[in-house]
Parts: structure tokens; C-alpha cells; sequence
């Protein structure tokens, strides 16, 4: 038998090797990046055309390369930041595994000029696919210009896998932050074409500004503590300041960014009872530990990290944050010491009026429902003794018809079925033994505040009643953005949207459609955006919450919900999903049996009420011999 194992060639083992480090082109701008801060850098320049496609420069004014050092770069392995194991317990560069120069230039096209404090003439290097086309003599500045052009071009399928410009822009924006937060006394600039953000060598906390601008600027409280183990320092914001939507959270070890779970619960678990559950709080942390207690070389990303001490670093970090919190005013506290609260003097002659409230005769705060009196069930049509109509397409029918006639829904009712559109009837399965069940009545009950219990022909039916909801309005929502453009409806007081730079990209992506559909969005100064007006079929919607889920959206991969079509008809759909998801109830609101009662009629009109969108099941049946059988 002939021998089969064979040695590959370089090309293609740095080709294999730029699969881990080289994934998009912001990770390009890493590693460049860092190179240059190893290289002692204090002016580090970056150029993008098409979205790091066409090209990706770098310029710096480091201490630059010799001829033989800039041939010996892109070889792989090769690096002069270790010469042996033990100094990866000693590590104090960005860099050293010798992998990121061949594994760019395994996927690109490299020119580089370089040139050394010493030497009067620098080198000019062209590299195609990891073989050398050129090397000569040249005229340049101090430090390194590399340029990185056609990135992918030897590996299309790569290539063909990268998002739009828009969306690989916002990549890159948010790897220039990372990376400018964690150097802060390196001046930084980058060029997208469209856009140009130059930042000055400053201090942490200007750093941090200077990258968001005026969204934090009031929000930071500072942290500080030293012991023998570690030494933190940096900012947390305050509870009030708990974003819902993308948190800013960098923790930063020996300037290094990382990635670390525990160390991320141990900071937020100090603002467990301070911030809603749905929101998160911003941190900017810098560890400074010994070399020799961490391990970085756990990924080819460099961004994670393991710690010989990371269960003695656990309360050390959570006193330092609780004790920021508690210093700067930022736990609320109760001041038992004080009896009564001074009031100011009224002056000589006047003396306390009490207050009068005008109300009817017989009001009565305890005769109505949480959501809906019973004259409000009976202005909705849902029967003349405000009693629920027991025939589940009874009630549906009457719903859209008061809706129709009226509308609007009620007061406090749970969906706003303003301009609905008939829907389909039910189908079959599960939905037939709800529509023909034999019991005289169904009746909803709510259970744990988040479930809806009904009866059917085969049992027992349990509803998310959160997902229902969002099903419902997803459906009536892609027909309505599928449609002809729509009106807009003007707001009385415009919500002011924040944008951060890595974001900026993302909305750009999406604000095409966003005016296709009705919203009104208009640029106001930096990175602050003002809505003016939102869709007329949707005036109820929180729409700074739609246009921040929908920027977070265009990050994820794209996703077909169940839907055939092309990127138009993808892009609609996560449009309708972020704006059900935004207007839906949420878990902990009590219904009261007519609410329940429409949204269990209008879910199983669907024709396909059984999963979300994004394919979470709605309800489950508890069969009735199975139920049954809990008795034996």
C-alpha cells in the first residue's frame, strides 16, 4: 500500500490558518492595528474603500522594518515577539503568534513600504496569494504603509459570505472602537470614504467620550482599586443609564480587549435590583495583572483569556463595583433618622388650603376591570351583557366588526385593531377541535401571567399568550410593509435617537425602508438623530425601540422565517418581526377574559398559528387521555 499522508503546501496552510484569524475585514484591521502598537506607533491611520473589499491601509509611524525583517513578516511562525515557550507567561505585546501577516497575505494582495528610524531608504514589498512578485528599494516615511487589496479574491466562497457594505462597515466601526478605547494615548484616525473619525491621544475617560460623544458624558462613574492581586480601574454608568438595546461593555486586560462570561455577571449582578430585567448597564474596565497569572494563546483571536485567579478576582471586582455605586449616590437609600420633611413658610396671614378633587357622585375605583370597564365590553361589540360570547367564531366576528365600526379598540384593550383586514377562518388539526368543541363554553384563564389555558376538542391547550401576540402582529404587519409605500403619521414630541458610530452603518442600511414603510427620521447633529413621525397603521409603536432592534438586526445573519424570496422580502420580514416584538405584551400583564378570548380567536385564524416567526412554539396540547392519566 502506497503512503497517502502527504505534507501540504504553505499557500494552502495559511489559507487554512486565515479561516480562524481572518473571518471579515474588520478582522484585517485587528491585526494590522496591533502590529503597529507593537511597533510603538503613536499615529496610527486607516483607509477604507468598499468596505475593506477593495482595499484596507494602514499607516503608522512605528519604528518600521528592515528589508530582511519585512521578507521575513509574512512567513509563517515567524515573529519577533517570543523566542521561546516560557515568554508566553511573559507576554507584554498585542501579537505573537506569527500567524496574521501570512494569513492576510494568503487571501489578498500586499504592497508594503517600510522603513527603519536608521536607514535613509525604506523597502517596497508586493506580495499576490503568498508569493513574492517584487521587492525593492523605495523612498518613504518612518514606520509601516501596508495595503491590503482584493481581500477573498483567491477564495470565493469567502468572499461571496460577506454581508453588505453597510453591515461589514459596521464591523469595522466597532473594531475601531475597541481598539482606540483600549489605546488611548495613540492617535487614531479612520476614512471610510463616506465618513472620517480622528481621535486624539487623551486620557480614558476622553477616549470614551470623544468615541461617543455626548451620550455618556454624564453617565460615568469611576472606579479605582489596587491590591497585590489586580489592579481596576476605568468607568460604570449609572442605573439610569441601563441601555436596552446594544450595552457598552469592554473589559480590557493588560490593553489587551477580552471576552470573559464571569467577569461580565459579576459586574452586572451588582445592578440586579437597580435596572429593569430587559436592560443592561455599560462598563469600561482595565485589568492590570501579572503577565504570568494569564493565558492568552486559548484562540488565534487573541480574545480570550484564562485566570489563574479568577475566583479570587470574583469579589474583588463586585466591592470595587457596588462600592462606585454606593459612593457617587447611585443605590437609592432611605433615611430613617427623619421624622418630618420641612415645609417651607407660607408667610404671615396665610394660612394652608386643602386640596379639593373633583369626581362623580357614585364613583366607585373597585367596580371595573384591570384594562376595561363592562360598558367598555360593550361599546367592543363583545356582547349587550358585556359577557364574552361563548362561540369562538361568534366572538371573532363580532371583534373585527366592532373594529370596523368603531375604528379603534376599546379603552385599555389588548390589540389595536385600527385598519385590520379580514382573516383567513381556521384550519385544520388542533385548530378543529378548537373550533368544534363540544363543551357550551370556553373559557380562558391565565396562568403565572404569561400563559393563557383553554379547553379543545382534544384537550387541554396552553398558550404563550407574548408569542401569540407577536405571531398575530407579525402577520398583519409583513402585509402592510409588503404593500405600497404608506403615510406617515407626524409625532407631537419626536423621540431622539443616539447613535453610536458602529451603528451609524447599520442605519444607513435600513433607512431606505424605514421611510418606504412611514417613518419619519431626520439628522440633527453628530450622532443624534430625531423621529418625527411613524407609520399611520402603527402610530402605537415605541419607535426608538423599533429603529434600535431593527440597527441590531442588521448585524445578525440573514434569516428566511419560513418565507421564500430574496433579500427584499428577508429584509421585510425582520422589519415586521422587530416591530411585532416591539408592540406585543409582555410577560407579567394581567388580561382580562375578553382580551384573552380575541387573541386566542384571532392566533387561530392564522394559517399557521402554531410557531413564530423566528420559530418558537406558541402552544402546546395536553391531550386528554394524557391528563387523564395524572389520576391513575
Amino acid at each position: 500500500m502506497s503512503d497517502i499522508i502527504k505534507l501540504l503546501p504553505d499557500s494552502v496552510a495559511n489559507q487554512i490558518a486565515a479561516g480562524e484569524v481572518i473571518q471579515r475585514p474588520a478582522s484585517v484591521i485587528k491585526e494590522l492595528v496591533e502590529n503597529s502598537v507593537d511597533a510603538g506607533a503613536t499615529d496610527i491611520r486607516i483607509f477604507i474603500k468598499d468596505a475593506g473589499r477593495t482595499l484596507i491601509q494602514v499607516v503608522d509611524n512605528g519604528k518600521g522594518m528592515s528589508p530582511t525583517d519585512a521578507r521575513m513578516a509574512f512567513e509563517r511562525h515567524a515573529t519577533s515577539k517570543i523566542k521561546s515557550a516560557a515568554d508566553l507567561f511573559d507576554l507584554h505585546t498585542m501579537g505573537f503568534r506569527g500567524e496574521a501577516l501570512p494569513s492576510i497575505c494568503a487571501i489578498s494582495q500586499i504592497e508594503m513600504r517600510t522603513r527603519t528610524a536608521d536607514s535613509p531608504i525604506g523597502t517596497r514589498l508586493l506580495i499576490n496569494a503568498t508569493k513574492v512578485e517584487k521587492q525593492e528599494v523605495t523612498s518613504c516615511d518612518q514606520g509601516t504603509n501596508i495595503m491590503v487589496k482584493n481581500l477573498f479574491f483567491n477564495v470565493p466562497a469567502r468572499r461571496k459570505f460577506l454581508k453588505s457594505d453597510n453591515v461589514e462597515l459596521s464591523n469595522i466601526m466597532r473594531e475601531f472602537e475597541r481598539l482606540a478605547l483600549v489605546n488611548n494615548s495613540v492617535r487614531m484616525s479612520i476614512d471610510t470614504g463616506s465618513r472620517t473619525i480622528d481621535l486624539k491621544p487623551g486620557s480614558f475617560r476622553q477616549r470614551i467620550e470623544d468615541i461617543w460623544k455626548n451620550s455618556l458624558d454624564t453617565h460615568l462613574i469611576p472606579i479605582e482599586v489596587d491590591t497585590a492581586l489586580i489592579k481596576i480601574s476605568g468607568y460604570i454608568s449609572r442605573p439610569e443609564y441601563a441601555r436596552r438595546r446594544n450595552p457598552l461593555q469592554y473589559l480590557i486586560v493588560n490593553g489587551r480587549n477580552m471576552r470573559h462570561p464571569y467577569f461580565h455577571k459579576a459586574v452586572v449582578g451588582c445592578y440586579e435590583s437597580l435596572i429593569a430585567p430587559d436592560t443592561q448597564p455599560c462598563y469600561f474596565l482595565k485589568f492590570e495583572v501579572n503577565p504570568d497569572s494569564i493565558d492568552v494563546n486559548i484562540h488565534p483571536t487573541k480574545n480570550e483569556i484564562k485566570f489563574e485567579y479568577e475566583q479570587d478576582i470574583w469579589p474583588i471586582l463586585q466591592a470595587a463595583v457596588k462600592a462606585a455605586l454606593g459612593k457617587f449616590g447611585a443605590v437609592p437609600s432611605i433615611d430613617f433618622t427623619v421624622d418630618v420633611v420641612p415645609v417651607a413658610p407660607l408667610g404671615k396671614g396665610k394660612e394652608p388650603v386643602q386640596p379639593s378633587i373633583d369626581y362623580p357622585s357614585d364613583y366607585n375605583p373597585f367596580a371595573g376591570t384591570p384594562y376595561s370597564s363592562q360598558k367598555n365590553y360593550q361599546q367592543n361589540n363583545f356582547g349587550k351583557s358585556g359577557k364574552a360570547t361563548s362561540n369562538w367564531d361568534t366572538l371573532y366576528a363580532d371583534f373585527m366588526r366592532g373594529a370596523g365600526e368603531k375604528g379603534e379598540s376599546g379603552s385599555g384593550s389588548l390589540i389595536n385593531n385600527k385598519n385590520l383586514e379580514d382573516e383567513k377562518g381556521p384550519q385544520q388539526g388542533v385548530i378543529d377541535g378548537f373550533k368544534n368543541n363540544d363543551t357550551p363554553e370556553n373559557i380562558c384563564l391565565q396562568f403565572a401571567d404569561r400563559y393563557i389555558v383553554t379547553t379543545s376538542r382534544d384537550g387541554l391547550l396552553i398558550i404563550d399568550q407574548r408569542r401569540a401576540h407577536i405571531k398575530i402582529l407579525f402577520e398583519e404587519f409583513y402585509t402592510r410593509i409588503k404593500g405600497e409605500e404608506h403615510a406617515t403619521q407626524g409625532m407631537m414630541f419626536p423621540d431622539s435617537l443616539i447613535i453610536d458610530p458602529s451603528q451609524q452603518n447599520a442605519l444607513d442600511e435600513i433607512l431606505p425602508e424605514l421611510l418606504k414603510i412611514g417613518f419619519r427620521i431626520e439628522y440633527e447633529s453628530e450622532n443624534r438623530w430625531s423621529i418625527t413621525g411613524v407609520p399611520s397603521f402603527a402610530t402605537s409603536l415605541d419607535a426608538r425601540d423599533v429603529v434600535m432592534r431593527m440597527i441590531e438586526r442588521v448585524d445578525d445573519a440573514a434569516q428566511n422565517y419560513g418565507k421564500e424570496g430574496n433579500a427584499t422580502d428577508q429584509l421585510i420580514s425582520k422589519m415586521a418581526l422587530v416591530m411585532a416584538q416591539s408592540a406585543a405584551i409582555n410577560y407579567g400583564r394581567k388580561l382580562s377574559s375578553t382580551e384573552m378570548e380575541s387573541l386566542v380567536t384571532r392566533l387561530f385564524s392564522l394559517q399557521d398559528p402554531s410557531y413564530t416567526p423566528s420559530g418558537h412554539k406558541i402552544f402546546h396540547l395536553l391531550e386528554t387521555s394524557t391528563f387523564l392519566s395524572l389520576f391513575k
